[in-house]
């Protein structure tokens, strides 16, 4: 975590709870448009757009499955992929997770999960990554908040998560219906009603599902 990323995330978000996981505190931005303008000159050349200043929907219902339901966890590796705010990670860990590993490919996203998990008091270790190409590691439970949101996006993330769970990963999905969710891979645990940023969402509520990931091809025998 660099300074210069650490300063940013304490400058332009402020240490608050999460909607619907009060039990988490996370470093948000208060005026969503604003940061985002801010940073979306920088964003033509090489820097994201700042998804780690916001509790998305999708993050928001896996941290509460995952908070609710401890025992998906519970003394698991756990690797929390495009982590943003760090948001489902630090849930894991708080579930008791072995260990949790949040990757990102935005450094700003890497120091926030460090500012975050520090100020929730669980370890969480952030790397700057783009691991979409490669497999899950050792991780046993691979979480996923709000990761369809583009179709280029959501093509990588599906091989990528499929690849983990064949090679014998749980994998758990946060979903508020995005137009990408490959709904044919997943089988639904459970739906929240998620309180958004009517800003980012046009909406103040969202229902929101938690998937897991069927490895089998569609339509494949049981």
């Amino acid at each position: 975590m660099s300074d210069l990323s650490a300063t940013f995330v304490r400058l332009h978000a402020r240490l608050a709870p999460v909607p619907f996981v009060p039990e988490v505190r996370l470093h948000q931005a208060d005026e969503p448009i604003g940061l985002w303008e801010l940073t979306e000159g920088e964003f033509r050349s090489d820097q994201p757009p700042p998804f780690w200043a916001f509790a998305w929907a999708g993050g928001q219902a896996l941290a509460r499955y995952v908070l609710d339901e401890p025992a998906v966890v519970a003394g698991r590796r756990v690797l929390d992929l495009a982590a943003g705010s760090g948001l489902v990670g630090i849930a894991a860990a708080r579930s008791g997770a072995a260990a949790v590993r949040a990757v990102e490919v935005d450094e700003r996203a890497v120091a926030a999960v460090a500012l975050n998990a520090a100020a929730n008091g669980v370890p969480v270790t952030a790397d700057l990554a783009d691991v979409l190409d490669g497999d899950a590691g050792d991780a046993e439970v691979v979480l996923a908040g709000d990761v369809f949101y583009s179709e280029a996006m959501a093509n990588r993330v599906l091989r990528f998560l499929l690849r983990a769970a064949r090679g014998g990963a749980r994998v758990l999905v946060g979903d508020p219906d995005r137009a990408f969710l490959p709904r044919r891979r997943f089988r639904q645990l459970a739906s929240y009603p998620v309180p958004v940023s009517e800003a980012l969402e046009s909406v103040r509520v969202k229902q929101t599902t938690v998937w897991e990931l069927d490895p089998a091809p569609p339509g494949a025998a049981g």
